[in-house]
Order: structure tokens, then C-alpha cells, then sequence
């Protein structure tokens, strides 16, 4: 059983009917309780940075989310969900980010032809094979944001190129991020997610 985490700002109900077609057992929760007892979690997320981290703050979940990723389980953070796993972010003014992957969320940088928010779809290109990127290069996913993670290009598993080179797709251990929305890139979104799978169920076979 995988988690989504609920803190009313994240699309959840996609997520999971995403879920439900992959044939991944899931629940959308906020209960601290559920969540470390589930096998993995997704960390969805739209909107601002600090707005973001304050809901989780308020719900406890940031020490719930440093807590079961310390236990080596799967976690997945979507779109502004990804950046949340990071140390910190510009967004609006500095704010402390949940840590889990080294990096630092900026503002993409405004350049002729290119506007912010980077919209629409992309392609990606890999940089490491993971569980998550095996199955994919050269395919197109759909992006929405305006705030990119700045981190070490060792975490880097995939790219797309904007005005920057974009971090599409980050990972430390058991820790994934996507900068896109697997959700709603068709079926390499679905592909991605068969892989998320893939990792809950080998861990959880790991632990048994």
C-alpha cells in the first residue's frame, strides 16, 4: 500500500486513479500513523514553495516525511512536490525545504523565446539508470512550473532542456523526485510510475 500524502495542495485524486491503473495499491492520508505504515509514499504538490512547507509543518507531516524515509522506504515527490525534498528555496523569500536530497530551488532564469512558467511538454533525456528511467529516453513529458532544483548532478537521473538545463528527474537511494507531472504524460507518466512500483515492491520484499 502506497500513501499519497494529503495536505490540500497537491492533485491526489489523479495521482491515484494513475495508481489504481498500474494496479498499485493506494490511500490518500495525512495521518502520521498510516503513512509510516504504508510501504512507500508520493508526495504530490502545486502551488508555492513556502505556502507548501507550512501546510506540512502544521500537519506534522515534514517530520513524518524525514521519518519514513529514514526507514529506507520508497518516496516519490511530484512537481513542486520534488522541490520540497530539497534543502531550501528562493520561492518568494528563503525557506527550509525537507532535506532529503541536497539542492536548491531557483527561479528559472527569463531568456528570449523561453517564457516562465515552462509549460507544456518536453522531452527527457537520461542521465543515470534508475528503476524509474530505465524503460525511457527521448520521450515527451508535461511540465508546469517556474522554480527549478539547483543540485548536485550526481542526484540528476534525467533532464529536458529550457532556457537551462532543467532537472527533470532527481533520486538518492530510495528518494525520487519528478519535476513533471507523471500523471498526466500518458503512458511514459505510466511507465515512470510502474517503476516507483517496482522499487515499493522489491523494498518491501527487502524488509519481509
Amino acid at each position: 500500500m502506497i500513501v499519497i500524502i494529503d495536505y490540500d495542495t497537491g492533485n491526489t485524486k489523479s495521482l491515484s486513479k494513475a495508481l489504481d491503473f498500474i494496479g498499485l495499491p493506494n490511500k490518500i492520508s495525512s495521518t502520521h500513523e498510516e503513512i509510516l505504515q504504508a510501504d512507500g509514499a508520493i508526495l504530490p504538490g502545486v502551488g508555492a514553495f513556502p505556502e507548501a512547507m507550512q501546510e506540512l509543518s502544521q500537519r506534522g507531516l515534514d517530520m513524518t516525511l524525514r521519518e519514513i524515509a529514514a526507514t529506507g522506504k520508497p518516496m516519490l515527490g511530484v512537481c513542486l512536490g520534488m522541490q520540497l525534498l530539497l534543502e531550501s528555496s528562493d520561492e518568494h523569500h528563503f525557506t527550509k525545504g525537507l532535506g532529503l536530497i541536497p539542492g536548491h530551488v531557483e527561479k528559472l532564469p527569463a531568456e528570449p523565446g523561453f517564457t516562465v512558467p515552462h509549460m507544456g511538454w518536453n522531452q527527457l533525456e537520461i542521465r543515470r539508470t534508475t528503476p524509474l528511467t530505465r524503460k525511457l529516453g527521448g520521450e515527451y513529458v508535461y511540465y508546469v512550473h517556474s522554480y527549478y532544483a539547483n543540485c548536485p548532478k550526481e542526484f540528476i537521473i534525467a533532464t529536458s532542456d529550457y532556457s537551462i538545463e532543467v532537472p527533470s528527474m532527481i533520486n538518492k537511494g530510495n528518494i525520487y523526485g519528478a519535476q513533471f507531472h507523471p500523471e498526466k504524460s500518458g503512458q511514459i507518466g505510466l511507465e515512470i510510475l510502474k517503476g516507483f512500483k517496482e522499487v515499493t515492491e522489491s523494498c518491501k520484499s527487502s524488509q519481509q
